[in-house]
């Protein structure tokens, strides 16, 4: 009823105000849309001072040797801020060549180091765009490495002992045996069937994410968990309990709901930017052993 009145007066309100406005004066035009903003060519100028011209392409450039969460803002809102700045390096650098600092011993080497990692930054990536990685190659290493694509999905319930990272603030203290005998009764109570997991991990878990689920962790893969707790997940029978087993953060126990391998196609990318790295890299100590060199032990050691 509340709810139908509101919206009665709502629509009387707005019928109203239509009504005031079909016997009132003409409303006066709505103002012209603000024109586009103009096009820049990129060969434009768009920084003049005491002889130097930037042009859009350059400044733009510029903006894209900044850290990337930085791009955004140069291009945006600080983009007049960004222009200054990069303004005075510029005003700074034809004073400095001015004053012959680009003879300098200290700033040649400077820059000649700066030059050689440009240059070899661009070597790498040309190496980089050239590695040729085959769809056979990948399958080869997917069936070889198969066992790094299993996948789990479980559930647990987790007890906290006194120092672990997930002791909950205000709950009472346990030390490692009250928490291990604790995780074992609330299993034990589970495996009987006078408990339901989910019930047993809402109202005891220390986990509080997983616990407000009925303990869920979701999907995870191999590396994702501490090694004890992946051992557990990876070796339990789907649908059945694991054993109470230890880790930093206590005493779990946890039930398998699904496990299988991630399908080839989803692990093509993973696999092939791990390959690519690879074989970059191989080409790349190779570029080395080839070249011979020697160096200086009284320096360098054996």
């Amino acid at each position: 009823m509340k709810k139908f009145a509101v919206l009665v007066s709502a629509t009387a309100l707005v019928a109203g105000s239509v009504f005031a406005q079909n016997n009132a004066a003409p409303a006066p035009a709505a103002a012209p849309a603000a024109a586009p903003a103009p096009v820049i060519a990129p060969d434009a100028v768009v920084i003049s001072a005491a002889g130097i011209s930037v042009k859009r392409a350059e400044f733009e450039e510029a903006v894209k040797g900044l850290p990337q969460q930085y791009q955004e803002y140069a291009l945006g809102p600080g983009k007049k801020q960004f222009a200054e700045d990069f303004l005075r390096m510029k005003l700074l650098s034809a004073a400095g060549l001015q004053a012959g600092l680009d003879k300098d011993p200290e700033v040649v080497a400077q820059l000649n180091s700066l030059r050689d990692q440009i240059v070899a930054s661009a070597q790498l990536k040309k190496m980089q765009e050239a590695v040729q990685v085959s769809d056979e190659e990948l399958k080869k290493t997917y069936e070889a490495r198969k066992g790094e694509f299993e996948k789990a999905k479980a559930r647990h319930v987790l007890i906290a002992f006194k120092g672990s990272p997930a002791a909950q603030p205000g709950k009472p203290e346990l030390t490692e045996e009250q928490a291990k005998a604790k995780a074992e009764e609330l299993r034990a109570k589970i495996e009987k069937g006078e408990a339901k997991f989910e019930d047993v991990a809402k109202a005891d878990s220390d986990d509080v994410g997983s616990g407000a689920t009925g303990g869920l962790l979701g999907e995870f893969g191999r590396g994702q968990m501490v090694p004890e707790f992946e051992q557990a997940a990876f070796t339990t029978e789907v649908g059945k309990l694991s054993p109470v087993i230890r880790t930093q953060y206590g005493y779990h126990f946890l039930k398998v709901d699904e496990r299988g391998v991630t399908p080839f196609e989803e692990a093509k990318v993973t696999l092939e930017r791990a390959e690519r790295t690879a074989k970059l890299q191989a080409e790349s100590k190779k570029l080395v052993e080839d070249a011979k060199p020697t160096f200086d032990e009284a320096y360098f050691g054996k």
